[in-house]
């Protein structure tokens, strides 16, 4: 696996040549890692410039704006972070950003549930695509085997996967990823995630709950 600089120097590589959301957020998720906040701040602002719809872009933003001790700037962009992610029901960057408002002494702001939202579009043939917060045509099968698979059939649509697959051959060039190596699988599996807005644990806890219904 590539060090924590070799990342930072990948991402910013990507960011020159073929700048993008995904290459500022995935670029600030390492400057935070490597605690380099004033870095991140900038990469994760630039990445909300370019999709004012990701929300785990406004609750890592957050996270570095407390660092900063900037709390009224984090307070106002965590309440718009809030709105969107319940607007794409993105219920674990939701319930995190909540947790910063509050320890914040932020009110919580009124949102239509995800549960809501989903029933109101939500058919055999449509699902809420989360990393859109619109409507899309569903997946004819879920895209891969297993949890991550399973939860993307469930949470996108066949455009957001269209996108995904263009934009996931710019990360195989990029980086150069042999898919016979196991670890570069890995490597691919998590900026897909990271491009998704999705969390391993998000992908596990939903696994599990499924399990138990």
């Amino acid at each position: 696996m590539a060090t924590l600089e070799e990342r930072i120097a990948q991402w910013e590589q990507m960011a020159r040549e073929a700048p993008d959301d995904m290459a500022f957020f995935s670029l600030g998720s390492a400057y935070r890692e490597a605690e380099r906040f004033e870095d991140a701040d900038r990469a994760f602002a630039k990445a909300i410039e370019m999709n004012d719809g990701m929300s785990r872009a406004y609750q890592l933003r957050g996270q570095v704006l407390i660092k900063l001790g900037r709390e009224e700037e984090a307070g106002d962009l965590l309440t718009t972070g809030y709105k969107v992610a319940a607007e794409r029901g993105d219920v674990m960057p939701q319930r995190a950003i909540g947790s910063m408002l509050e320890k914040l002494g932020k009110p919580l702001p009124e949102v239509q549930s995800a549960e809501e939202r989903k029933a109101e579009v939500e058919s055999d043939d449509t699902v809420l695509d989360r990393r859109t917060g619109q409507p899309q045509q569903r997946l004819p099968d879920p895209p891969m085997r297993g949890p991550v698979g399973k939860f993307i059939y469930d949470h996108f649509g066949q455009e957001t996967w269209r996108t995904w697959i263009g934009q996931g051959t710019k990360v195989i060039n990029e980086l150069r990823l042999d898919f016979s190596n196991p670890q570069h699988q890995d490597v691919y599996e998590q900026y897909m995630l990271e491009w998704l807005q999705v969390t391993r644990e998000e992908v596990d806890e939903y696994a599990k709950q499924a399990e138990q219904e």
